[in-house]
């Protein structure tokens, strides 16, 4: 049976598209892409969701008096939807336990550095991307983590180095990061749980061979 992916989003929706082309092209493990989740109205990657067939739905911060009485909100909205699998594809809002306590290691983030560089609270975005660069590091990437209570502090699912040039400017290096690293281990992250190839014990998380061990 297949896994049911729903995935939260806050703006654009690069990360959303590049899992929606994952799915066209049969390459998210059986998972399926059953709901985008907003925490805005109006936001493009809503528009990207109706175009692939998607359905699309708000649940937007300001309707609610607390970040807590929103990820209650969201909790329901998901189990309602029978969801297996979610995914945080530039979602910024900041999600209370009750969302990590009700999917257990079924949660999962990419961030655009190499954790635990340049990660926690206040780096996102291009902030990320600026951390990077005056600190002088000559490679950077990204992550797909498991949520956990901790401010990108999940357990490590994939990463993925990408250089960075001696002539990056946080755009550029943001754009390289994503084409190169986030666009490419989300999808591969998601399928792998879908397959049900992710072993997680403790910090580690172990990528088990296709058909659960069989070689």
């Amino acid at each position: 049976m297949s896994k049911r992916i729903a995935v939260l989003v806050s703006g654009g929706g690069t990360n959303l598209q590049a899992l929606i082309d994952a799915q066209s092209q049969g390459k998210l493990g059986g998972g399926e892409l059953c709901a985008v989740i907003a925490s805005k109205p109006g936001v493009f990657a809503l528009e990207r969701a109706d175009k692939a067939g998607i359905p699309g739905y708000v649940v937007s911060r300001k309707d609610y008096p607390s970040s807590q009485a929103m990820t209650v909100a969201l909790v329901d909205k998901l189990r309602a939807l029978r969801v297996d699998l979610v995914v945080l594809a530039g979602f910024m809002v900041i999600l209370t336990e009750e969302m990590v306590q009700a999917f257990p290691n079924a949660i999962l983030n990419v961030h655009p550095s190499l954790i635990p560089a340049f990660s926690g609270p206040g780096c996102y975005g291009l902030h990320v991307h600026e951390q990077a660069l005056a600190y002088g590091v000559k490679v950077t990437g990204a992550t797909v983590h498991f949520v956990s209570r901790e401010c990108d502090g999940g357990p490590i699912v994939l990463q993925q180095a990408v250089e960075v040039r001696e002539d990056d400017t946080p755009e550029t290096l943001q754009r390289r990061v994503m084409e190169q690293a986030e666009w490419v281990i989300l999808p591969q992250a998601v399928s792998l749980f879908c397959q049900g190839r992710l072993s997680v014990d403790g910090r580690a998380v172990h990528v088990l061979p296709p058909g659960g061990g069989a070689g």
